[in-house]
């Protein structure tokens, strides 16, 4: 009985984590578990279970990810944050990676900068906001 309660308990608890993130994640790994359960079921032993286990999730991931991926399209939210992306800014505080000094002012707002590029970009030039990283705004020159 011993394994066949582990992969039977593996089986759920990956599930259960696939249903709270939503992220395509567990779900090939459970599938890697059922099939462990039922080599366990046929009394297998310990070691085919595991090289089961390993098969059938890297086939899982393989075969079928790519398929799931394009049907489920997993749906991120933009913020507000987001608008600034592409606009163009005016630089407050040079922005000098090297010191870790940069502020731009970009629609109405303060953002901490960092130079996409790397150079040195002197306070009062236009610049682009390229991207963002967490709380600081990537920009290049206009």
């Amino acid at each position: 009985m011993g394994f066949k309660v582990f992969w039977l308990a593996a089986f759920i608890a990956l599930c259960v984590g696939e249903a709270a993130t939503v992220g395509l994640v567990c779900i090939w790994f459970a599938a890697g578990a059922l099939g462990a359960f039922l080599t366990a079921m046929l009394g297998g032993p310990f070691w085919l279970q595991l090289i089961v286990f390993a098969a059938v999730s890297a086939l899982a991931l393989a075969l079928l990810r790519p398929a799931v991926s394009r049907r489920v399209k997993l749906r991120r939210s933009p913020t507000n944050a987001d608008r600034v992306v592409d606009q163009t800014a005016l630089v407050t505080e040079t922005v000098d990676n090297g010191s870790g000094t940069g502020l731009v002012s970009v629609l109405g707002q303060t953002w901490t900068a960092r130079s996409e590029l790397g150079v040195v970009i002197p306070a009062g030039t236009q610049v682009k906001v390229r991207r963002i990283e967490g709380v600081k705004v990537f920009v290049e020159t206009v």
